[in-house]
Formats: C-alpha cells, sequence, structure tokens
C-alpha cells in the first residue's frame, strides 16, 4: 500500500541541525529535477517581485527570504516540517514505532520542490505552491509530471495507491488508475451532500492515519479499502473505477 498525501503550504522551520543531504533523500533519480527547482526558486526568490511571483503576500517575506539560502538551512524530517490540518490528524508523533516505519515505507509526499518526499526525509522548511509558474520553469505541475509519473509507475503492480492528494498535486503525478483509489470528503446533512474543503483535509490525514494504525493486513484492492474504511466512516462509498479512471473512495461525514 502507498499513500500519497499533499504538502502542507505552511512549514515549521528547524531550529537547528545539518542541511539537506539532496543524494540522500529518498527518489534519488529525482535529484537533477531538484536541483534544478531549487536553483530556478533561489534566484526567483531574490528578485524584486518575488512575492507576486510565488503568489504570496507581505505577511510570507521572511519565508521567500528563506527560499534563497535553502541548501543552507537546517533540515529537519518532514513529518515535523509539514504543519497544517492534515498534518496534525496524522500525528505521526504519536505512533508507535511500529507504526512509524509503515509510515516511512508506506507515505509519500508530492512536493513543489522535492517531487516526492518521505515521511522521515530531512527537509529545510521552504514556501512555494504546484501552482506556481516558476520562472524559466514554467508550470510545476507540468515540470514535474512526467518525472513523478514514471517514478510511481515503477512501483510494485501489486501495489494499492491511496490518492489523498487535493486535485493542485494530483496534476503532478499520474498514478495507475486501476491499482488507485482517490479519497475524498463529503458533508451530508437533511439528506443533502456537499464536498468540503478544510475539513477534507483533516480528514484525509485521519485516513492515512487510519490506515497506519489498525491492526491486520493493508488493503490490497477498492473494496478492501472500503471495508477498511468503514471501520471508521460506516457511511463510506465506493465508486468504481474503470480502465482510465481510478476508483473513488468517498468518506461520508454525516450529522
Amino acid at each position: 500500500m502507498l499513500i500519497l498525501l499533499p504538502p502542507s503550504e505552511s512549514k515549521r522551520a528547524a531550529r537547528s541541525g545539518a542541511p539537506v543531504d539532496l543524494h540522500g533523500l529518498e527518489h534519488p533519480a529525482l535529484t537533477p529535477a531538484r536541483e534544478r527547482v531549487l536553483s530556478e526558486l533561489a534566484r526567483v526568490s531574490a528578485e524584486p517581485d518575488a512575492l507576486e511571483a510565488l503568489g504570496v503576500g507581505p505577511s510570507l517575506a521572511d519565508d521567500v527570504a528563506r527560499n534563497v539560502r535553502l541548501l543552507a538551512e537546517p533540515a529537519a524530517p518532514a513529518h515535523r516540517v509539514y504543519d497544517g490540518v492534515l498534518y496534525d490528524a496524522l500525528d505521526h508523533r504519536s505512533l508507535t514505532a511500529v507504526q512509524r516505519r509503515r509510515a516511512a515505507e508506506s507515505v509519500l509526499v508530492v512536493s513543489a520542490l522535492w517531487g516526492l518526499v518521505a515521511l522521515p526525509d530531512a527537509i529545510p522548511a521552504y514556501r512555494l505552491s504546484m501552482g506556481t509558474r516558476l520562472g524559466g520553469l514554467g508550470s510545476l505541475a507540468s515540470f514535474w509530471k512526467p518525472r513523478l509519473t514514471a517514478e510511481l509507475a515503477a512501483r510494485p503492480d501489486d501495489e494499492l495507491i491511496v490518492d489523498c492528494r487535493s486535485s493542485t498535486y494530483a496534476a503532478a503525478a499520474a498514478t495507475p488508475p486501476g491499482r488507485t483509489v482517490v479519497v475524498d470528503v463529503f458533508r451530508e446533512r437533511d439528506g443533502v451532500r456537499t464536498v468540503v474543503s478544510h475539513m477534507a483535509k483533516h480528514t484525509r490525514g485521519e485516513v492515512a492515519r487510519h490506515l497506519l494504525t489498525r491492526r491486520g493486513k493493508a488493503p490490497a484492492d477498492a473494496h478492501a479499502l472500503l471495508r477498511v474504511a468503514r471501520e471508521r466512516w460506516p457511511a463510506a462509498e465506493l465508486v468504481p473505477g474503470t480502465a482510465r479512471r481510478p476508483a473513488q473512495l468517498a468518506i461520508v461525514i454525516t450529522d
């Protein structure tokens, strides 16, 4: 089983420690691409119009300034750097040693800067969204898509992919539809079902945590994933996939 997560927009900067070792990150085939994005991000972040180019406001000026010196900044495991509601729900620090090993093997974060990040990978805090057009690289989703798609396609043919990414990050890597299940979150109130956004992030973090902490074998297919989801969300539903479209696991929150 592989769980794909988006990063958080907010990051928690390490106060001390060694800088990132690009050659020590998981998926080393991505190192040349990571170096290109790092270089272009540093260049863009040093320009007078950096905030506008990166699509952020003045309150994030310090984060953008940090982008210029990322290779010298202290790094920390990704599960500490990524912040926000999804990672609060995942709550990595409370996992047991066995569960942390499972998370290290089973979770990848799709990142605008690093491409793919394993939770133990030591990285610095940075400011960059997958929706950005970054200088000479153009659309980051387009830049990463062939590279990340190839990396994910090389994983085992029988591995179920539980896709908890947001749409922005889903655009940066295609997964084999026959073994992918996309997790969506809905609220149902008085018989009316609506898509939720902020709650979806938290719920996807809860889905990831449930998969990592429950007893028993990891789900091997979409129907097994539905049974596992119903352990926590009894109203969950499965929309079967097609040859070209992944299955959809609908987590339904009822009032």
